[in-house]
């Protein structure tokens, strides 16, 4: 209630108390008898009294309230005052200032607040969130950076007028802030005249530091434009300082000096011999910011030496390689440094394929450890000669007598040792042959009367050796077996790199090389093919493949392998039918898939432009998926031999593309498995190869088999990529292969090294590959997951590896991370980026 309304309540009590005083005067006076008029004029006095004190103490509340009412009044004035003089104090100051209440809503702003948004589309209201205004201006480009600096609880702003300034932040009493914006751009641009400045100054000590180098010195940037070079770089060139201004492209020189600056562009150094008679060393080196800077080093005077010591050379092993001694030279690391031609022919190798090898780790001495002792001496300075067996390269054994002479210096410092090897096979065998004479008259009676107990004896140790051969057989073949199934990813490693360098050529090249090119990409598909086929061969005897059997709808299966062969049947000029099916099946879908089409890649290669066809036949409770082809047929007895390993019927046609090994696969992969293959084939006429699996009833959650990525129309032109591989050369590879598909792609060995080349939070992104196995104990999704964890919204990721295992394939569906295995075939490349950047942008 307010102090008017107060006062009027109070007024309206006094006119009733007064009303109800008058009534009972009147009463008192109007009443009977002189007894009563007394009483009733004692009761008047007394509620006159009462009504008095009443009225009086309503009075004095009425003045209170006046003056309360005058206090306030009095206040509001001041408040106003102090409003005022606080509007025109910040009014008054240079700075941007704005108060938010604890939410960041704009409670107060002065004019230069509301300034500093007139150049933009952006209105700032008293009301507005700060942080969204702030985050919409970053948005729209208004903002270009933000510095903060923790220690001083401010922060630097860049706007796109090219302005800075300077926020102050300061937290109030109830949670608000307080936003002070101080315009530092003459402070900036300072700095930056003080920064150019220090620039100019350092970049004419360093002109001056490269004009006095020997070499001749040239910096071009990523165009290849030339940048700086030095007075030297005009010697050796012998061009004017204004002749090289005018140069706008590296391959210009070559019409103005004969200095092969780009002569050879797959190296970055090659020698050259100038017309004036010098050599000079051309070496290029690339910058991290591709630039790169070219040296010009004059080395004729050490060109000359090299030289002189190569004709030495080839004077001294024209005299060697006639003297029919063995001849060589070990230094002190007991290295190889020269053999002679009789030398490298006794062991086998050509001239220079011993020089730099160990002589104890080169294989050349069958033991080595009885050797050992004469090269220890023989470094240690004394001359030895020894006799020795050994056997040469076809196998035969001589006798050699070898004398090791060590090289001293003049202080006796031994620097290796010569070898000298001379034949006393003769000899040795006329002194062994009697030797040998002797002994067998001597021993021809015991022979005789132990005959029978050798017999027995001699059958029995057989025996045993037999088994010890048989165990050391299979010893031998499981390590193998896990050898070659353990060593995948480093056999497919630099295939899948050749694979991807060949992709690239595939898209410009001369019309001339598209035969050679077709030619190396056939050829890499078949080593691909005999790697991959030899790795699976080998984890199927080791053991290492498991199979995950599942029940699935066959014909899902058998649709995805008939789209791919239909394909294939058209290039082949071949009539390919597919007959569909709706049983469900349990097996491995990706074995069982490897099966069928090893089975349809002999069907298309013997076919030869007839007929193949893909079908099922019901064997009571069995299943029957049959290949038909009408080729050639095979006879009755190779039916069994075409199982084997590298086993080939002949006249074949294309065998030189086969090895044999696809239906040696077929039934290792039928026998882990379980189930079971046959061939029914009439020569001349054609074959069905089949497989047999249990047929099963639907279940509740139907499983399907694999299918691969569809091909989307999404373009790839301008994505950009960020890829992970601790190998350069696949990095090399997809760097050039994605550049040529117009993709934006940086590459690194590392998670650190991706980090100093792009901004891991707030950089532009669409893709992330990266490898499974990567350096220091890390794999491709902790890479991928730690980038993620940095960024609002997850970046999609393909991981790139050799691993075939399920648990990885598990793991990467359960992260919705695409998998693809080594060696990536570019196209299936293609098709699964598309297809993770068109789901990512929908």
């Amino acid at each position: 209630m307010s102090s008017a309304d107060e006062i009027a309540y109070l007024k309206a009590q006094n006119t009733k108390l007064q009303k109800i005083n008058d009534a009972l005067i009147f009463r008192i006076e109007e009443g009977p008898g002189n007894n009563a008029a007394y009483s009733a004029f004692e009761n008047s006095v007394h509620l006159a009294l009462q009504v008095n004190l009443k009225t009086h103490e309503l009075n004095e509340a009425l003045s209170k309230l006046q003056g309360l009412n005058q206090r306030l009044s009095d206040a509001n004035k001041e408040a106003n005052l102090f409003r005022q003089r606080f509007i025109d104090a910040i009014e008054s100051i240079s700075e941007a200032f704005v108060l938010l209440d604890k939410q960041g809503n704009i409670i107060f702003q002065n004019s230069n607040f509301i300034r500093f948004w007139q150049h933009t589309d952006m209105t700032s209201l008293v009301g507005s969130n700060y942080y969204e205004l702030k985050s919409l201006g970053k948005t729209k480009g208004i903002i270009l950076s933000v510095t903060p600096n923790s220690e001083e609880n401010n922060s630097v702003y860049h706007l796109n007028n090219d302005r800075w300034y300077q926020l102050t932040e300061r937290r109030i009493q109830d949670g608000g802030m307080v936003l002070l914006f101080t315009d530092i751009t003459r402070i900036k641009q300072a700095e930056l005249q003080r920064y150019e400045r220090a620039i100019a100054q350092k970049n004419k000590l360093l002109q001056d530091l490269i004009d006095n180098l020997s070499q001749g010195v040239l910096l071009l940037n990523k165009d290849e434009i030339p940048e700086v070079w030095n007075a030297k770089f005009e010697y050796f060139c012998g061009l004017s300082h204004e002749t090289i201004q005018q140069v706008t492209q590296l391959q210009e020189f070559s019409s103005i000096t004969d200095v092969y600056l780009d002569a050879n562009q797959h190296s970055h150094y090659h020698i050259q011999e100038l017309s004036n008679g010098k050599v000079i060393d051309v070496h290029r080196h690339y910058l991290h910011d591709g630039k790169s800077i070219i040296t010009l080093s004059d080395i004729t005077e050490q060109h000359q030496y090299e030289q002189s010591i190569k004709e030495s050379e080839n004077w001294l092993r024209t005299i060697t390689d006639n003297v029919p001694a063995m001849i060589a030279y070990v230094n002190n690391n007991k290295q190889f440094m020269f053999t002679n031609k009789v030398y490298n022919k006794w062991y086998g190798g050509s001239a220079g394929d011993l020089v730099g090898k160990n002589v104890a780790q080169s294989k050349l001495f069958d033991e080595y450890e009885q050797i050992a002792v004469y090269v220890d001496r023989a470094l240690d300075g004394e001359t030895v000669t020894f006799e020795t067996k050994e056997t040469n390269e076809n196998g035969t054994e001589y006798y050699l007598l070898k004398s090791y002479v060590p090289n001293k210096t003049e202080r006796g410092e031994v620097l290796g040792f010569f070898v000298l090897i001379n034949d006393v096979t003769e000899r040795i065998n006329a002194a062994q042959a009697l030797k040998d004479a002797n002994f067998e008259l001597e021993q021809r009676v015991q022979t005789r009367t132990q005959a029978l107990e050798n017999e027995i004896d001699n059958r029995r140790a057989a025996q045993q050796r037999l088994s010890l051969a048989m165990l050391e057989a299979k010893s031998a073949t499981e390590s193998k077996s896990k050898f070659l199934a353990a060593v995948s990813h480093d056999l497919l490693q630099p295939l899948n790199a050749a694979q991807l360098f060949a992709a690239s050529l595939l898209g410009d090249f001369d019309p001339t090389e598209k035969p050679l090119l077709n030619s190396i990409k056939s050829s890499l598909n078949d080593l691909e093919n005999l790697i991959v086929t030899l790795v699976d061969i080998s984890k199927l005897d080791a053991g290492v493949i498991k199979p995950d059997k599942q029940i699935f709808a066959l014909n899902s299966l058998l649709e995805n392998i008939s789209a791919d062969y239909e394909k294939i049947s058209l290039v082949h000029d071949i009539d390919f039918t597919f007959v569909p099916t709706s049983v469900y099946v349990e097996s491995d879908s990706l074995l069982l898939a490897r099966i069928l089409r090893n089975y349809l890649s002999n069907a298309v290669r013997y076919a030869r432009g007839r007929k193949v066809t893909l079908g099922c036949r019901r064997r009571l409770a069995h299943i029957e998926i049959q290949v038909w082809d009408t080729g050639g047929g095979i006879e009755a007895a190779n039916l069994q031999e075409i199982f084997k390993e590298f086993k080939r019927l002949k006249g074949a046609v294309q065998a030189q593309q086969s090895l044999g090994l696809g239906l040696a696969i077929v039934d290792k992969m039928a026998k882990v498995l379980g189930h079971d293959i046959n061939v029914v084939s009439e020569y001349g006429k054609g074959s069905c190869f089949s497989v047999s699996l249990p047929i099963m009833d639907k279940p509740q959650r139907t499983t399907y088999a694999q299918q691969q990525p569809a091909l989307f129309n999404h373009d790839l032109e301008g994505a950009v990529i960020w890829m992970v591989d601790n190998d350069p050369t696949i990095c090399d590879a997809m760097q050039i292969l994605l550049s040529k598909w117009g993709c934006d792609i940086e590459t690194a060995t590392s998670l650190d090294v991706l980090g100093d080349s792009v901004d891991l939070v707030d950089g532009t992104c669409d893709l992330l590959l990266v490898d499974y196995h990567l350096d220091n104990d890390q794999t491709g999704i902790m890479v991928a997951d730690a980038i993620n964890q940095l960024r609002a919204l997850a970046i999609p990721t393909i991981m790139i590896s050799a691993n075939y295992s399920k648990e990885l394939q598990e793991q990467c569906k359960a992260l919705e991370i695409s998998l693809l295995n080594k060696p990536v075939k570019p196209l299936k490349l293609r098709m699964t980026m598309q297809q993770c950047i068109k789901v990512y942008n929908e």
